[in-house]
């Protein structure tokens, strides 16, 4: 998908000239699969739109070992800035698992836009308050659900990402083992 006509399914940037004035300030990037748009612990001050392909965001504990936070296909916000950075720096890396394509935009040049343009302000605040509210949906699952009813919360919210992702990732995103996901899936 092209940036305009993503953008342009927001009913906030319904104007075809507000959304071909701020597409102009977005940067598309083709990424290979298995590259990074951004790495734990290094500086990231991007914002990225997925227009096509899948992209993990993962935490890397002081021993190495991954835990899967996001996952997301294309078309899509990927996670904004503010909840993935702290002080520049990212708290995550976000990985490309297929050939994708990315529109990327410096933080504090759509933070300007959003001063100036009440649609880009509120565009962009609808898709951080949405983000947020799946974060807290995924910690309520970790926190109040069993094994078996996180598959279920997990195939309703992410219907079909189980045959896009591998099944390690989507376990880990889940807080189980990739043994205790098989169980769970074969006892359907």
């Amino acid at each position: 998908m092209d940036l305009a006509t993503f953008l342009m399914r927001s009913p906030d940037l319904g104007d075809r000239s507000c959304v071909t004035s701020f597409t102009a300030d977005w940067a598309p990037r083709r990424v290979k699969k298995g590259a990074f748009l951004a790495r734990q612990e290094d500086p990231d001050p991007r914002e990225h739109i997925l227009l096509d392909g899948n992209v993990v965001s993962s935490i890397s504990d002081p021993d190495g070992r991954d835990v899967c936070v996001g996952l997301s296909v294309g078309p899509c916000v990927i996670t904004p800035n503010l909840a993935r950075t702290r002080e520049g720096v990212s708290l995550v890396t976000m990985q490309a698992t297929t050939d994708a394509v990315v529109a990327q935009i410096d933080s504090d040049t759509l933070t300007d836009l959003m001063l100036v343009s009440e649609p880009i302000r509120n565009w962009a605040n609808g898709i951080l308050r949405a983000e947020l509210g799946r974060k807290v949906d995924r910690e309520w699952c970790l926190a109040a659900l069993g094994g078996a009813d996180r598959l279920t919360w997990f195939r309703e919210r992410y219907p079909g990402y189980e045959a896009i992702f591998g099944h390690a990732l989507i376990a880990s995103f889940l807080g189980v083992s990739p043994v205790t996901f098989s169980r769970l899936r074969n006892s359907d």
